[in-house]
């Protein structure tokens, strides 16, 4: 059975790798999206539209500085949920 930080972080993994074209593989909690992946400042909005999209929350532009890993996008996530 998993927890729901574990859904929550798979389901985070998998809608930044949807958006960066990647394969679940290629991203680490640490990788950096843009350094690592190639990502441009265009994707990071994608990713945190999709995030407030899925996670039913709101993320303040300001946040996309953080998010530069799964960890920071986690952080973020959990922030902007209450948790």
């Amino acid at each position: 059975m998993t927890t729901s930080a574990e859904s929550t972080s798979e389901k985070i993994k998998e809608i930044v790798c949807d958006i960066l074209e990647l394969e679940e593989g290629e991203v680490t909690e640490s990788s950096l999206f843009k350094e690592d992946h190639g990502a441009d400042s265009l994707r990071a909005i994608e990713i945190l539209a999709a995030l407030e999209k899925h996670f039913h929350v709101v993320i303040d532009q300001a946040e996309l500085g953080r998010m530069v890993n799964l960890k920071g996008v986690e952080e973020v996530v959990a922030e902007a949920a209450g948790k």
